[in-house]
């Protein structure tokens, strides 16, 4: 289950996007998360997601 709040959630897809997946779209199917939603999430709290640096800026 991913983490709710929003910042606590960046820092956690971020984590994973540095240690262990090597895209969102792997990152997604790992956690069985819906992309859209967590881009919306994301999106709302001002970060946007990177695929040059893997990782929400």
């Amino acid at each position: 289950m991913l983490p709710r709040d929003p910042i606590i959630l960046f820092s956690y897809v971020n984590t994973k996007l540095r240690d262990r997946d090597p895209s969102l779209d792997a990152f997604c199917e790992e956690e069985g998360a819906d992309k859209a939603a967590l881009c919306a999430v994301l999106a709302e709290a001002g970060y946007a997601y990177d695929p040059v640096r893997n990782q929400f800026v």
